[in-house]
């Protein structure tokens, strides 16, 4: 059976997006957040605040 990639209820600190990324490789949720963060300082933060709205609208959330 296939995970399915889904917003995490148990690892959330806003929606749950870098928490259910991590659940979905198995990866440290707090390592995810931290590439997610420091990602998004390098690129200007803009497309990383931005990618992270539209995986809120997109990812399920997880029940």
């Amino acid at each position: 059976m296939s995970k399915k990639l889904m917003r995490s209820a148990r690892h959330r600190m806003i929606a749950g997006i870098c928490g259910g990324l991590a659940d979905y490789f198995g990866w440290d949720p707090t390592l995810v957040r931290l590439a997610f963060v420091v990602i998004s300082i390098f690129s200007a933060a803009f497309p990383g605040i931005l990618v992270y709205i539209i995986a809120w609208f997109i990812i399920p959330e997880e029940f």
